[in-house]
């Protein structure tokens, strides 16, 4: 009797450690599985986003090698229309060249050059208008501001607007004008332009050319949430307004 109690003991506590065995060694592996799962998951998404990246990259490219060619005929126009200018024109052109030829290139620029050639080519197109025409520009640029020389700013942004109000001005109006307004404060970039519409360009605003819609597309595919443009047309009063947190953008590509 007492043998068979032992034996029966004996037998009960096999199974519990051979239980406790089993149920540990399935653990472990689900375990295992569940981790590598993760990994998997993880590079799976490492992945996707790379691709995405390469996607923007490549549609950015795109983008690029459109807007390059449009910009050097406007600038060139405007350096030929007037060639009692041709000394400051092209000094202000070697400037604007040496831009998109060398610095459009990169992702990247800091503020403080893309501010540099946006006033350049402001000053190029300046010379087609009459001396007594209603020219404002305003420029409040904070330069000790942590993100004025950060590799942060798409390169030839302020382009599309700068050369859309010199384009679709009325130039013969008694009324017109063009204001523009660059800000640089707080890590938030602001460029406000202005422009007393010409009527031809209002009634063909629905074919208008390239450059507002590769603004938009590289402002989304950049800035994302980090940027507001606003648009509007009021009385003859065409207004763009664009706004980039630089200071949030920045922080996100340090800690990203």
């Amino acid at each position: 009797m007492d043998g068979n109690y032992y034996m029966i003991h004996d037998y009960l506590i096999f199974i519990g450690v051979f239980a406790i065995f089993f149920f540990l060694t399935i653990g472990i592996y689900l375990f295992s599985q569940n981790q590598r799962l993760k990994i998997k998951n993880t590079r799976l998404f490492e992945t996707n986003k790379l691709i995405e990246q390469k996607l923007n990259e490549v549609q950015l490219e795109h983008i690029g090698t459109k807007l390059n060619p449009h910009l050097f005929k406007n600038i060139l126009n405007s350096v030929q229309s007037h060639a009692y200018h041709t000394y400051m024109s092209l000094d202000k052109l070697a400037n604007v060249l040496d831009y998109i030829l060398y610095e459009s290139n990169n992702k990247f620029v800091s503020p403080k050059e893309e501010l540099s050639f946006a006033l350049s080519l402001i000053e190029i197109n300046k010379i087609k208008i009459n001396p007594l025409f209603d020219f404002r520009i305003k420029s409040k640029i904070d330069k000790s501001d942590a993100v004025f020389e950060e590799k942060i700013f798409a390169p030839l942004l302020s382009v599309d607007l700068i050369e859309n109000a010199f384009k679709h001005t009325d130039f013969l109006a008694s009324d017109s004008f063009i204001s523009i307004s660059l800000e640089l404060e707080g890590g938030v970039f602001l460029m406000k332009v202005s422009n007393k519409a010409s009527l031809k360009n209002v009634l063909h605003k629905d074919h208008s050319g390239f450059g507002s819609q590769s603004l938009d597309q590289r402002l989304d595919l950049i800035y994302n949430d980090f940027y507001t443009l606003q648009k509007n047309s009021k009385n003859g009063i065409f207004t763009a307004e664009l706004t980039i947190n630089l200071g949030e953008f920045y922080d996100k590509m340090r800690y990203s």
